[in-house]
């Protein structure tokens, strides 16, 4: 914000039209300026209409690469689901941490129709709407000759705030916690090419590692640090498993990722791999965030 200042004194003449003019350009341009300024500290502001054209665009240009299938690969169950678009069910809003549109699938193949929904995330970047991660909300199950939609647990973070009673709470809440973890990966995932890229202090080298998902509870050391168990696989490994500890600072009321920790790694017994514990916090006595 800029203020100018204009003193007279009592010997100083009026001031004339023309100086007023050249006052008021002055004063205009230095305003359009600091709007411009403010306007580009803030993100975005999107309609519904925008995030459904975005969420549109991309399932099209997806399918158009797969003759017509949305090819969804499941990080969960690490296997493509060839889906057939059907509608954008909802887009819903969380200030400050971006929009979600409910998307309704069904797979390709299948009669009766066997129904999918996806979730796809979207951030302000900018004047960009900026796809962060597609993540399944609701899976089918076979009752009788029908398939029917089950939420897939965990749900994913953006539900959890419907189901909570509004207001103000001394500490996070495991949804913000899960939020600033998934926003934390999704720009790693994006800078490593599809990947999150960490090095292994045990061993030295860098393991290119695909997100699976971020666990239940989330907790906290008292007094401390909040922190996150969460799921990954190594990239052309699909059964070496690695649970990746998430740990989260609060910097000016704004929780952010100051360290990632192996907690377990995957090491082949008899012929499997399984995971060995590389560290315990339970000394620490943490305590489950709601």
């Amino acid at each position: 914000m800029i203020t100018i200042f204009f003193v007279m004194t009592a010997a100083a003449k009026p001031l004339s039209l023309l100086s007023l003019s050249l006052i008021s350009l002055l004063l205009g341009i230095l305003l359009s300026f600091g709007g411009r300024a403010t306007a580009q500290e803030e993100e975005e502001l999107f309609t519904q209409k925008e995030v459904e054209t975005e969420a549109r665009r991309y399932i099209d240009q997806k399918s158009q690469e797969h003759q017509g299938v949305f090819l969804f690969q499941d990080p969960v169950e690490n296997q493509a689901i060839p889906l057939l678009f059907d509608r954008i069910r909802l887009v819903r809003t969380i200030a400050g941490y971006g929009y979600f549109a409910a998307v309704d699938f069904r797979e390709k193949g299948f009669e009766p129709p066997k129904p999918y929904e996806l979730d796809f995330w979207f951030k302000p970047r900018g004047k960009k709407l900026i796809l962060m991660d597609i993540r399944i909300h609701k899976v089918p199950r076979k009752e009788g000759s029908e398939w029917v939609l089950v939420s897939r647990l965990p749900v994913p973070w953006w539900w959890l705030p419907v189901s909570e009673h509004p207001g103000h709470t001394e500490y996070k809440r495991a949804w913000e916690v899960k939020a600033a973890i998934h926003e934390y990966l999704a720009d790693k995932i994006r800078e490593g090419g599809g990947v999150l890229r960490i090095k292994d202090e045990k061993t030295g080298e860098e393991i290119p590692l695909e997100f699976v998902e971020i666990h239940n509870p989330v907790r906290r050391i008292p007094d401390k640090d909040y922190f996150a168990c969460t799921d990954f696989r190594e990239k052309g490994e699909p059964e070496k498993i690695y649970d990746i500890d998430f740990w989260l600072a609060e910097k000016d009321g704004k929780l952010v990722v100051d360290q990632v920790k192996i907690h377990k790694a995957p090491e082949k017994e008899d012929g499997r791999w399984i995971q060995v514990e590389r560290y315990s916090f339970e000394a620490d006595k943490p305590v489950i965030v709601p």
